[in-house]
């Protein structure tokens, strides 16, 4: 077997992997970043809904159970940058109410950090990424630094939601989206034309390959694709970590490393550590709490759509939207529903097409034949559709094991659990009917709404002071062992009413620092 040494192996080259392996290779460290599948680049990228498929999960398949499941294929990614090559570039922050959930609502629990510990990596990310919007139209955001370009520009359909909004006494502003509405930093602005799930190939969409990764590669990090980790190794007394071994191209490889820090998705971080059980370790990797697996969310879509007498140029602009509201965020505890609990935020009016993932034709599928057909030549311009960002409470129940069945590397498959929290289900409705009620005051002809669609995956490797009750510290170091990390959506004790990735940026940043700051050269 092959034996290769290193300073430090990221495990993933997706939104925290990228990060960190930039950070850390420009540090001096010296990275390599194993990635599980296949080499990709901008040049590889097309705008094609259907196309965009092949950015979806392809690795081994997720058993999934409950009454939610977490939707893993549709959610995860597969191939050089993650998931973070086909998401939407919506990228608002956390609120300071998000950090403190059980101490204030005695709902959730709390994270070992707040807001002020983040901000200065939000704002950090945010000026070497590029976010564009408008920090004084939202007035609900939380403190932090104007942002670097101007707001997302509005077509019709924005225009049209927006007097829905206004009409009943609701903010909107320019959603903050990591896509450029100017050129900054050698790239490209965008020309809106709605194909940010297909992964942007002019580089206006900041996901790794446009960002993060070029700079690790200049910095020295060596990328490796076609490589699928298999196990953490740890020494005979289990008090480290001594490496990983990896499966690339085919043949069997051992990465002896002074640190790893496990990069890939928040189902597969904790399928690895489960997997990596060693007499020292029986229940697995960083899981003397117990707490390995637990905590899996998944934000509930809230998905309304409607027609409008008006043609409203729906397949302009971007993936994610043109604006957002967020005024009802920081009241969790008051909603329409008496039983509802949580924040959520509004994703206004989002470039769609015809069909395929997400299209307009998949909103009904109710309809066929005669009925679809005049259906769409009455959607195809008139069509408009806004999503809300539901949080999802945290629950012990909802978690990561391991199935009985095996990928052909030997290492079982990861099985997920997810069940919908009853207040969690009541905020979704409650929000539900909001909905329909701006697109009534917009002058909508129809409203319908759809399922309740699973967006973004977080949980399983929660953060926490105490040992006994989380997997790791704040900056993702295992409690059990301390020289290996995990980085990621996992981390997250509570998921918010907001997409995930700006956040996780933020914090693979702080940990970022923290490594720096500790490892010797």
């Amino acid at each position: 077997m092959k034996i290769q040494k290193v300073g430090i192996v990221v495990v993933g080259s997706g939104a925290s992997g990228s990060i960190l392996a930039a950070k850390l290779a420009r540090g001096g460290k010296d990275v390599v970043i194993l990635e599980a599948g296949p080499q990709r680049g901008h040049d590889d990228l097309i705008s094609s809904t259907l196309w965009a498929r092949r950015l979806k999960w392809g690795g081994e398949p997720v058993v999934e159970t409950g009454d939610h499941k977490i939707s893993h294929v549709f959610n995860a990614g597969f191939g050089v940058g993650g998931s973070a090559m086909h998401h939407y570039g919506v990228w608002p922050r956390l609120h300071p109410v998000d950090f403190n959930m059980q101490s204030n609502y005695g709902e959730g629990l709390d994270w070992p950090i707040g807001y002020a510990d983040l901000r200065p990596y939000y704002d950090e990310v945010q000026k070497e990424v590029g976010i564009s919007g408008d920090a004084k139209s939202e007035v609900w955001r939380p403190a932090g630094d104007d942002y670097p370009m101007p707001g997302v520009p509005q077509f019709t359909q924005g225009r049209i939601l927006a007097k829905g909004f206004n009409a009943k006494g609701m903010n909107t502003a320019p959603l903050p989206l990591a896509v450029n509405s100017i050129p900054y930093n050698g790239r490209r602005a965008c020309i809106w034309d709605g194909w940010c799930d297909a992964g942007c190939p002019i580089g206006a969409l900041a996901n790794p390959v446009a960002t993060y990764l070029p700079q690790a590669l200049s910095g020295g990090a060596r990328l490796m694709s076609n490589a699928t980790v298999i196990k953490v190794l740890t020494s005979t007394d289990g008090m480290r970590c001594v490496g990983v071994r990896a499966v690339v191209d085919g043949e069997e490889m051992e990465f002896e490393a002074d640190h790893v820090v496990l990069a890939a998705f928040a189902v597969q971080n904790p399928r690895l550590l489960l997997a990596s059980a060693t007499e020292k370790h029986p229940h697995g990797l960083g899981n003397g709490s117990f707490a390995l697996g637990k905590y899996i969310m998944t934000h509930p879509a809230g998905l309304v759509y409607g027609l409008f007498e008006e043609e409203t140029q729906c397949y302009l602009g971007a993936f994610g939207g043109q604006l957002v509201n967020q005024d009802a965020y920081d009241n969790k505890s008051t909603h329409a529903s008496a039983d509802a609990f949580g924040s959520y935020q509004w994703m206004i009016a989002q470039a769609v097409k015809p069909n395929d993932l997400l299209g307009i034709a998949t909103t009904r599928p109710d309809l066929f034949g005669a009925p679809l057909d005049d259906f769409m030549k009455r959607a195809a311009k008139h069509f408009a559709s806004m999503t809300a960002v539901v949080e999802d409470l945290p629950m012990a129940q909802n978690r990561v094991t391991l199935s009985d069945e095996k990928d052909p590397h030997g290492v079982p498959l990861a099985q997920v659990h997810h069940d919908s929290h009853p207040k969690t289900r009541a905020l979704w409705q409650a929000v539900l009917e909001e909905g329909k009620s701006v697109f009534e005051a917009a002058g909508a002809k129809e409203v319908w709404t759809g399922p309740q669609g699973a967006m973004h995956i977080m949980g399983g490797t929660v953060m926490g002071d105490n040992p006994n009750t989380s997997v790791t510290d704040s900056y993702g170091q295992l409690h059990d062992v301390k020289n290996l990390y995990v980085a990621g959506p996992g981390l997250f004790p509570t998921s918010g009413g907001v997409n995930p990735t700006f956040t996780i940026h933020a914090l693979a940043s702080r940990t970022a620092q923290h490594l720096l700051e500790r490892v010797a050269a």
